[in-house]
């Protein structure tokens, strides 16, 4: 599929080729600012904390239908900050899976990197522990089969490193862009 820069209700997605993308594909997605609202200069703490983005459930449910798995990989320092436990942080993925099912969508792992970003981590992105770890868990994941979607450089540095491709959540001149979860369900 040979999507050039064209406008798709307030999306722009810019010469993203991919081939036809079929169940054997993998779907890796960022959490805050993909899934969920991110608090500014803060951490998601608790489930009081979490809010889904518009649309979001009803586009997993569409990319649960079209993808082999469905991976969340997220860097959460406020762990190693002492902001949140573990704990917290599953209680927080328990939820976001269960609101997920409910709406018939699937989130097949979740994946977190709990160090700070100056321990420069291999499991933290950009670096491409935690694309490993589910590649581990999910032998049959081809990275090259594999989209990453994500708000951040760090994410788009993640997918390149792992030579998935890569859609950025929001504004970019750089990277192919759109301005949801929801617009990019409706191209696949």
């Amino acid at each position: 599929m040979n999507w050039s820069k064209k406008n798709y209700s307030h999306s722009i997605i810019m010469s993203l080729n991919l081939p036809n993308i079929d169940n054997s594909w993998t779907l890796f997605l960022d959490r805050d600012g993909v899934i969920n609202r991110k608090l500014e200069n803060d951490y998601v703490k608790s489930v009081k904390e979490f809010e889904f983005l518009p649309q979001v459930l009803d586009a997993i449910k569409l990319f649960s239908n079209r993808f082999h798995k469905i991976v969340i990989v997220t860097n959460q320092q406020g762990i190693s900050k002492g902001l949140m436990t573990e704990k917290d942080l599953q209680t927080v993925h328990t939820h976001l899976i269960e609101e997920v099912k409910k709406k018939g969508g699937k989130i097949d792992a979740t994946y977190y990197a709990p160090q700070l970003a100056e321990e420069n981590s291999p499991m933290r992105k950009p670096n491409i522990g935690m694309a490993l770890a589910a590649r581990n868990d999910f032998p049959k994941i081809d990275f090259k089969k594999s989209i990453m979607v994500g708000d951040s450089i760090s994410d788009m540095e993640f997918a390149q490193n792992a030579n998935m491709f890569a859609v950025f959540i929001g504004q970019s001149d750089q990277y192919y862009s759109t301005d949801s979860l929801m617009s990019l369900a409706r191209l696949i």
